[in-house]
C-alpha cells in the first residue's frame, strides 16, 4: 500500500465515519466500495469490519444512554443463528455478487409502509432484523438498508435509532472479522499498521457526525437517509452489472 493510497484511506475513514455518525449508516457502504477497489473481496470485507468496529463503537459509546438493550439482545440472537448457518455452509463471497446484492438493498427503504409493517421494537421483528442484517453483513459486507427497514417506521427517536444500530453493528462487524480472519491475514504488518492508524480518524469522524446529529430534525434525518442510501446503491449496482457483462 503506497503512502498516497494510505492517506486517501485515512481521509475516507474520517468522511465515512462522519456520515455514519449522522445517519447511523451509509458510511460503511462507501468505505467498502473504496476498499474493494484496492483489496480482494474477503480481505476488503474484513478490513472494513475492523474500521467499522471502531467507528460504530465510538458512536455507541457517545450515545450509550439511548441504546435500547432489549432490542439489541433480541437482534443478537438473530445474528448468532445467521452466523452458524453460514459457517456450516462454508460460504465464500464473490465480487459481482457483493456489488449487485448491495446495489439492490436500497429498494427496501422505498417499499410502501403497507407492504412491510416492520418495527424493531417488536421482539420477533428484532430477531428477524438481526438474522437478515447480520446474515447480509457476513455475506456481502454491509447490511445498513436491511436494518433500516426495521427502524425507519418505528416511533423511536433518531438518537435511539442511531445508538441501538451502532451497538448492533459493533457486534455484527466483530463477527464478520472473525468469519473472514483468514482472508485478512494476506495483509502485511505495514498494511495492518495503516488500518490501525485509521482508528483515531474513525473516532474523530464519528464525533463530528454526532455533533451534526444533535442538530438534525427527525423528519430531515429520515428523508436524507433514504436518498443517500439510494445513491450509493446505484453505484454498487452499476459496478456489479459491469462485472457480469
Amino acid at each position: 500500500m503506497s503512502i498516497w493510497i494510505g492517506a486517501a484511506m485515512l481521509a475516507a475513514v474520517f468522511v465515512t465515519s462522519t456520515i455514519s455518525g449522522i445517519f447511523g449508516m451509509a458510511g460503511g457502504l462507501i468505505l467498502l466500495a473504496l476498499l474493494l477497489l484496492i483489496l480482494p473481496v474477503g480481505t476488503a470485507i474484513a478490513v472494513q469490519g475492523v474500521i467499522q468496529i471502531v467507528a460504530n463503537g465510538s458512536r455507541a459509546m457517545l450515545s450509550r444512554a439511548f441504546i435500547d438493550w432489549r432490542i439489541l439482545g433480541t437482534m443478537m440472537l438473530g445474528l448468532l443463528v445467521a452466523g452458524v448457518i453460514l459457517w456450516l455452509s462454508r460460504y465464500t463471497p464473490a465480487l459481482a455478487t457483493v456489488y449487485i446484492a448491495v446495489g439492490l438493498l436500497p429498494i427496501l427503504v422505498w417499499l410502501p409502509p403497507s407492504w412491510l409493517q416492520l418495527d424493531a421494537a417488536r421482539p420477533l421483528h428484532a430477531f428477524a432484523c438481526g438474522f437478515l442484517g447480520g446474515g447480509l453483513n457476513l455475506t456481502v459486507g454491509v447490511s445498513g438498508p436491511s436494518i433500516d427497514i426495521f427502524f425507519i417506521r418505528t416511533t423511536l427517536d433518531r438518537r435511539t435509532i442511531v445508538a441501538t444500530k451502532a451497538a448492533m453493528q459493533v457486534l455484527s462487524h466483530l463477527s464478520k472479522v472473525v468469519f473472514y480472519w483468514q482472508a485478512a491475514m494476506v495483509l502485511d504488518a505495514t498494511e495492518w499498521g495503516a488500518v490501525l492508524l485509521a482508528a483515531p480518524f474513525a473516532i474523530a469522524g464519528t464525533s463530528a457526525g454526532y455533533w451534526v446529529l444533535q442538530r438534525l430534525t427527525d423528519v430531515n434525518f429520515r428523508a436524507w437517509m433514504r436518498w443517500i442510501v439510494t445513491a450509493i446503491g446505484g453505484y454498487y449496482l452499476v459496478q456489479g452489472i459491469a462485472l457480469v457483462l
